[in-house]
This record gives C-alpha cells, sequence and structure tokens, in this order.
C-alpha cells in the first residue's frame, strides 16, 4: 500500500508539472510572468503543497523559472524572442489561442491524438513502480535511462558504418533543451544555420535564443530544393550547421528524393557543416523505408534529435539526441543542467520500444493518418471552392496549403479568432518572413467538432479578406 501511495505521489508531481508547462508555454515569452504560489496552486489543482513545490523545482532546474524571495516563482523572458519579419506576438498569439478551452485548433499537429501509448505506457509504469519502491528508486541519471539509451541507439543502428551506442544518446526533458544544449557543446552558438523553409517554428526559435544567422532554403511545390540555389548558398554564407528533415519535409510533407539527400550530404562533408536532422517525423512517412539524410551524411558531423511525444503522447514529453562526436562537451552540460527525468518512465518507455509495442502502434497510426488525410483532402475538394490549392503529403500530418488569390494569411487568422477558430499562418514557419498567403492545416485534431463547417468558414474569410480593399 505505501509503494502505492508513492506511485500516486509520483504521478501528481508530473501532471503539476504539465500543468505549469502548459500555462508557461501558452504565456507570452519576452515578458516576466508571475506564477500561482505553491499553496494557490495547491488549492486549485487539489493537490498537496508538497507536489507543487516538486514540480516548481523541476521547472527551476530546467532554467524555465526562477524564484524571488518572498514574491514567489516568475518565467524567464525569452533573451533572443523570435524577430524580423514574423513578429513575436503572432507566433504567441497562435500558440495561445489554440490551448485556449473552446477553441477548434486546425493546427494542432500531434499525432499521438489519434492514438497514444499512454495507457500501455502507464501500466508498465505501475508495474515498475512495485519492482522500484520509491525509497529504493535507482538515482537520476543525468544523460538518461541506460536501458532507453540502449533501445534507442539499436533502434537508429542500421549498419556496421551506419551505428550507435547507448553512450551516443542523450535525453532531456524536451525539444528546446536538447537542441539548446546541442548547439552549445558543438560551440555553434552565434554561427549560421541553413535551414529548410518552411520549418518548425519550435527550431526556428531556438536557432534564434542561441543567437543564430539563419538562411532558408525554400522548399518547391514538389518538395526538393533548387539545388543550384542550394550550392551556392553554402559557398556564399560561412554555414556551419543545417537543420534538415529526416524523411518528409515538416510541415511541408514532401519526400525529397534520395538523390538529392545523398547529393546535399556530399556538400555538406565537402563544407565541413554539422548536420541536425530532425527526426521528430521520421516515423510517419507514407511510403515504406524512405531514404534519410543520416544514412548518406559523415557520422562524424551528424547530429539526430526527435522527442517521444509525437509517437506515444503527452505522457512522454521527453527530447533525445544522437551524436557521435563531442561526447564529453554533451556530458559535461547534462550533468550542468541535471534534468530530473523519472527515470521509471524512462524504463517503461524502454520496454514499450523492446517489446515492439511501438512498431505495432507506428504501422497503426501511421495508417490512420493516411485515413485522415484522405477525408481532409476530401473536404477540402468539397468546400474549398476554387481559394485553395495544396498537394498530397507524403507522410506527417498536415497539410500546406496556398490560397489561389492574394490574400495575408494572418489577418485570415485574426478574422478566424472572433469564431474560436485558430489556424497557423504561414510565415510563423520562416524567420524572414515568407509564405504570408500560406498556412498549415493538420489533420490530427478532433474530429469530434464540426470539421467541414471549419473549414466552410476559412474558405469564407480568405473569400471576405480577398475581396478586401
Amino acid at each position: 500500500m505505501e509503494a502505492d501511495n508513492n506511485t500516486k505521489s509520483h504521478y501528481t508531481y508530473q501532471a503539476v508539472y504539465r500543468y505549469l508547462l502548459d500555462w508557461i508555454e501558452a504565456s507570452p515569452s519576452d515578458v516576466e510572468q508571475r506564477l500561482p504560489s505553491l499553496r494557490q496552486l495547491a488549492q486549485r489543482l487539489n493537490v498537496s503543497v508538497s507536489s507543487t513545490k516538486y514540480a516548481y523545482s523541476l521547472l527551476e532546474d530546467e532554467g524555465r523559472v526562477y524564484a524571488r524571495p518572498r514574491h514567489g516563482y516568475f518565467t524567464r523572458a525569452s533573451k533572443a524572442p523570435l524577430h524580423g519579419e514574423c513578429s513575436p506576438s503572432l507566433l504567441d498569439t497562435v500558440f495561445s489561442s489554440a490551448r485556449q478551452p473552446g477553441m477548434l485548433a486546425l493546427s494542432s499537429d500531434a499525432p499521438a491524438m489519434l492514438r497514444s501509448l499512454e495507457k500501455p505506457l502507464l501500466m508498465i509504469e505501475r508495474e515498475l513502480a512495485r519492482q522500484y519502491p520509491r525509497s529504493h528508486a535507482p538515482l537520476y541519471q543525468p544523460f538518461g535511462e541506460p536501458e532507453l539509451r540502449g533501445v534507442l541507439a539499436d533502434r537508429y543502428t542500421r549498419s556496421p558504418q551506419r551505428y550507435w551506442h547507448a553512450e551516443h544518446v542523450f535525453i532531456g526533458s524536451d525539444l528546446r533543451s536538447i537542441l539548446e544544449l546541442s548547439l552549445r557543446a558543438l560551440s555553434l552558438e552565434g554561427q549560421v544555420a541553413l535551414v529548410e523553409s518552411p520549418c518548425s517554428w519550435a527550431v526556428l526559435r531556438q536557432l534564434l535564443a542561441a543567437r543564430m544567422t539563419i538562411v532558408e532554403v525554400p522548399l518547391r511545390a514538389d518538395g526538393r530544393f533548387d539545388l543550384e540555389q542550394f550550392r551556392q548558398l553554402l559557398h556564399a554564407q560561412p554555414v556551419r550547421l543545417a537543420v534538415l528533415s529526416s524523411a518528409t519535409n515538416v510541415p511541408q510533407g514532401g519526400l525529397m528524393p534520395a538523390e538529392d539527400k545523398q547529393q546535399i550530404c556530399r556538400w555538406l562533408a565537402e563544407q565541413d557543416v554539422w548536420l541536425f536532422e530532425n527526426d521528430g517525423y521520421g516515423e510517419f512517412c507514407f511510403e515504406a523505408s524512405p531514404a534519410r539524410y543520416r544514412d548518406f551524411a559523415d557520422p562524424d558531423r551528424l547530429l539526430v534529435f526527435s522527442t517521444l511525444d509525437k509517437v506515444i503522447g503527452s505522457e512522454a514529453p521527453y527530447g533525445y539526441l544522437l551524436c557521435r562526436r563531442h561526447i564529453a562537451q554533451l556530458q559535461q552540460l547534462f550533468l550542468e543542467r541535471a534534468f530530473r527525468l523519472s527515470p521509471i518512465r524512462q524504463k517503461a518507455i524502454a520496454r514499450l520500444y523492446a517489446s515492439r509495442r511501438v512498431d505495432q502502434h507506428v504501422q497503426l497510426l501511421r495508417a490512420m493518418l493516411h485515413e485522415r488525410m484522405q477525408h481532409m483532402h476530401g473536404l477540402l475538394q468539397l468546400h474549398g471552392q476554387g481559394y485553395l490549392r495544396w498537394g498530397a503529403p507524403q507522410g506527417g500530418a498536415s497539410l500546406w496549403l496556398e490560397a489561389t488569390r492574394p490574400v495575408e494569411m494572418r489577418r485570415v487568422f485574426q478574422r478566424l479568432l472572433s469564431q474560436r477558430i485558430v489556424i497557423a499562418p504561414g510565415e510563423i514557419f520562416s524567420q524572414q518572413g515568407l509564405w504570408r498567403s500560406h498556412l498549415r492545416l493538420c489533420y490530427t485534431l478532433d474530429w469530434s467538432k464540426d470539421i467541414p463547417q471549419a473549414l466552410q468558414r476559412l474558405v469564407k474569410a480568405i473569400q471576405d479578406e480577398a475581396q478586401t480593399p
């Protein structure tokens, strides 16, 4: 009974942690925000003060909040908010609006919303909690639980040349912290980064936080680069880092041919450029065994990063990276950050992978994504009225739409907010303000809502904006 009580307490502080994390991410990032006191939060969530205190201590360790004596806890303002053509207010408004109660977010790219592994994960965790009572639980591992690191290393190993060991894998609290420590360990802060465009807004924000100069290479409608433009940019700019999607491009959903990826990797190796492969949606390509950049990249200039929540669900929010170089620098930074991640939960995740439960789940989830994509495609054909065009994505969880008439999609976004509908304007996926007439439309949304009506309102807002002088 004592072990069960400890387990319940263990889950409680994690729930409080996730509540606070959502609250922080939904708040403006460029100003400090005062957080509820320990007692206020305990009363609000009906939990113990010790649970709220522990959740705050985790966030403090991660650098997300800090305490002022006799004043309470505050969020930390971003040192380098997103700037340029895409204003910070637009991205923050999109993000916070999507999290407000009663909003229909047509921009929520969470594949696990359709099907998650959270129930089996928690079942395994409860079994492990009985085996490892809280008083005898293993100490927190600074680089992640060895069992999970080993499973991930095996999962990414493909050949005697393309291999990974557990010591090459590092696990952190989320994507942001993983990227932050990676850039610092490889001495890439303040350097020039080349990215595909459109690019994940989360990646863009972290690159800017690291004071990096961003060079965008636009993707064509077929999901390919203009290779000559790519080559010229590599020679014209002192690029030290390239961030590219592993399989399908995110959020566009295009699939680059293997020969293009091979050529790009050859050029990156010639220029001694680090390749950061974004594998966040690597499991969700509709084509069997797609070519990935890591199949051709210089393994000594390759870092692969991803998160676990896209596949498993929100109960597995951790980020991870694989890198065969600069191990000592990564270890030092992870030791200093001292992530206090649940060892039992990491073990439970490792068991899901080892039992091949994740493989079965991904296969079913990928089929669901493809089915929902086709359904959304049909709805758009029915209700689009010629105001939108798009290509069929080769994977991922979203459609990349373009207005067929000149229109500022941020103004369409503002029109829809009053109707409690949230879209993601294309310009938040560009630091240079590209893709103003585009938007990302996800099909991992709440399908219990009236989606056809929401699409009709989207098209009507585009039509009204196009007719506005």
